[in-house]
């Protein structure tokens, strides 16, 4: 674990630039506490000079760091000592220095040696500053240790975090409770106020799309015809649905691949693909009187590459007797096998029937494509699925998940920290098992792996970057 970056892979948000003012996180304690190998955790990579003597810190040294899509800065502080004199008075004043511009203080505490004196004497100069203070007890390596940090509770700081620096053993949950701790969110600020969530309608030509959005703004909005192949362009529609404004675009129906496509259907289908990657959710219809047709499956796909959140609406469902019910069950088992996530509903375009279950299908959907899981409670449940059901032997060791993460939302990703590949059959039964924990239903999730770089014979070995 010592090699995981806890930082590694989250992706940077070209909007964070314009989110005013980045909060500043200040990291302090006495010295040798393991201060700067905390930074490196927080920031994801070896920046601050780490040597197991102290004083190696002398300066305040802000870096840029991001956890869940929010930046801030952290500042990496020298060794405070009360009653220092020469060079560590120096680097005690700029400690104190950080702490009264920080807007949250971590305060680093060995867990292995305990509060000091010297502790003791840092916690009244946090008092004088009042800031928020996260207190941490670092070299907590081991569950052992961690019933350690229970003693910590006697300088009055609130709850120790127990963690180890080194390892990134719970530093997820420390980022999460750091993030908890800090003002205003600075971050991810769109301009202006959030707009209608945006919806595709999408389907092969002649399964209602244009009824359907008719029906739902009361209105003709989009023209209808027996004629497949009506509607080419996307039309935007703003609707009202179950006391909500959502931004609807009626797309053209797809025939074909894009690229066996031509002429006027060519260029409808590349517009329909835009549509749905504009798109937060896709709305896909098919015929419920019809069978499942390639078309449909490739409609599917283009929704599920595209990372979109996904609900199914089986269409002209007034027309359905006994009979079709028994044999689509079948087709949905056999057909749509691979996206048992899907959230599905049941509607008539034409005659209203169930149209306002499309609201809270969508919903649904939504919440699922911007779910987190908190890293504690993710490597918790992670950590007993593999212990129940580890990895299958290959070439005579198994490959071990080290660390997980959520690196990003709409849709979830997640990453995997790992000693080895790991079997795309194994990855499918993480995922399922992850859906049967968590939800995230009508939301593709999207799990990758990054084993550890061998660096040579006997070497403990790199997490890819």
């Amino acid at each position: 674990m010592s090699e995981l970056p806890v930082g590694l892979d989250i992706p940077d948000n070209p909007d964070l630039s314009s989110a005013g003012p980045v909060p500043v996180v200040a990291v302090v304690g006495r010295p040798n506490v393991g201060k700067s190998t905390l930074v490196n955790r927080i920031i994801g990579r070896r920046q601050a000079v780490v040597e197991d003597v102290p004083g190696v810190t002398r300066d305040r040294v802000p870096y840029d760091a991001q956890w869940n899509g929010r930046r801030f800065t952290v500042v990496d502080t020298g060794g405070w000592e009360p009653d220092a004199r020469d060079r560590a008075a120096a680097i005690a004043a700029q400690a104190e220095i950080a702490v009264q511009t920080a807007d949250v203080v971590v305060f680093v505490v060995d867990v292995t040696v305990g509060a000091t004196d010297v502790d003791e004497a840092a916690v009244k100069m946090l008092r004088r500053s009042h800031k928020p203070v996260i207190l941490v007890a670092n070299k907590a390596d081991n569950q052992n240790l961690e019933m350690e940090a229970v003693s910590l509770w006697s300088l009055g700081l609130g709850e120790p975090h127990p963690i180890s620096a080194l390892h990134g053993r719970s530093s997820g949950d420390l980022l999460d409770d750091i993030l908890a701790a800090l003002p205003e969110p600075p971050l991810i600020v769109e301009d202006g106020p959030r707009g209608p969530r945006r919806v595709a309608l999408v389907g092969r030509p002649n399964v209602g799309k244009s009824s359907l959005l008719n029906k739902l703004s009361k209105e003709e909005r989009a023209v209808v015809d027996s004629a497949a192949g009506t509607t080419v362009d996307p039309v935007d529609s703003l609707v009202e649905m179950d006391g909500e404004i959502w931004q609807f675009v009626d797309t053209a129906g797809l025939r074909k691949r894009v690229n066996q496509a031509s002429g006027t259907e060519y260029y409808a289908s590349l517009r329909t693909a835009g549509a749905v990657e504009a798109a937060e959710v896709a709305v896909v219809l098919l015929d419920a009187g019809e069978v499942i047709s390639e078309q449909d499956q490739r409609v599917l796909t283009q929704v599920v590459e595209a990372g979109r959140a996904l609900v199914i609406a089986f269409n002209k469902w007034d027309l359905v007797d006994a009979d079709r019910r028994f044999y689509l069950d079948k087709e949905i088992d056999r057909e749509l096998k691979r996206i048992p996530w899907a959230v599905r509903v049941n509607i008539s375009a034409k005659t209203g029937r169930a149209v306002d279950k499309l609201a809270p299908a969508i919903r649904k959907a939504l919440a699922s494509w911007e779910q987190r899981i908190p890293t504690g409670a993710l490597n918790q449940w992670l950590t007993a699925l593999t212990q129940a059901t580890p990895h299958p032997v290959r070439g005579g060791r198994a490959p071990r998940i080290l660390f997980a993460t959520q690196a990003g939302v709409a849709p979830p990703r997640f990453v995997l920290f790992t000693t080895g590949p790991l079997d795309a059959g194994y990855l499918r039964f993480i995922e399922r098992k992850l859906r049967e924990e968590f939800g995230f239903e009508g939301s593709p999730i999207e799990l990758s792996v990054k084993p550890r770089k061998k660096t040579g014979p006997g070497g403990r070995g790199k997490a890819h970057g």
